[in-house]
């Protein structure tokens, strides 16, 4: 089964071609303001590089979320328009459980998230299964730095796992409250810390096609839109909205 996959959840811009779990070619570039002009070449490379067009894809896979609201945006569009048009299967991932696959180590607490600002985190807590899957052991959300380490002390408290480590961006910052947690624990490299696109055409194996017009972004937090409208109104989601509440 050949995957196509894109990230535009981050700075990062991510697209892989996947034949089942290999990968095939990842194209990544850090370019966060024109996630939307770098997209379609990006794609059009990697195909006419393996003498491939959109028709011989079998499955289009993005990741859904957290990160950037415009970001994800495109992404999503973009593979939604894909699975319409060609009739090919869609597929939606977490921006979270891709960072987590960069880890391997099955003993570790692996806490990926993204730098909500403020102290704040896009994050979720994940261990791997037997088959290097991700499994979400704390809820992907979006928390106050103090609750996620509440969250990771408790977790750590009541499981076997004994070492710890952050990916993703902003963790370092907090370095003196994670030693406060007094665990082994260490941050994710460079590598580690990017969305790519290729984990994420593997998680993409495992997960059930949806049509593309449920192809919906998990922001985990409110867009300011609809926090607007819920001072207006007291409603607390927009007419439109498609904002799932996680914490």
């Amino acid at each position: 089964m050949k995957i196509l996959s894109v990230s535009t959840a981050t700075s990062n811009l991510s697209v892989a071609l996947n034949e089942n779990e290999k990968i095939i070619v990842e194209k990544n570039e850090h370019d966060e303001r024109n996630h939307s002009e770098h997209l379609d070449p990006l794609i059009n490379e990697i195909l006419v590089d393996h003498n491939l067009t959109l028709k011989d894809i079998d499955r289009f896979a993005v990741a859904i979320g957290p990160g950037s609201y415009t970001g994800l945006r495109i992404g999503i569009t973009t593979v939604k328009m894909f699975g319409s048009i060609l009739n090919k299967e869609v597929v939606g991932v977490s921006t979270l459980q891709a960072l987590a696959k960069s880890v391997t180590d099955n003993k570790t607490l692996i806490i990926a998230g993204l730098d909500a600002r403020n102290e704040n985190y896009f994050a979720g807590g994940y261990v791997l299964d037997e088959n290097q899957i991700p499994v979400n052991v704390i809820a992907d959300g979006h928390y106050h730095i103090d609750i996620l380490l509440e969250n990771v002390k408790a977790y750590i408290e009541n499981s076997d796992y004994r070492k710890i480590i952050f990916v993703g961006n902003g963790f370092k910052k907090q370095d003196e409250l994670i030693k406060e947690l007094d665990i082994q624990y260490s941050y994710g490299t460079e590598e580690q810390n990017m969305v790519h696109a290729g984990l994420i055409g593997q998680l993409a194996i495992e997960e059930e096609p949806v049509d593309p017009d449920k192809l919906l972004p998990r922001y985990l937090r409110r867009t300011q839109a609809e926090v607007d409208w819920h001072k207006r109104t007291g409603n607390p989601f927009g007419p439109d909205s498609d904002y799932v509440e996680e914490v």
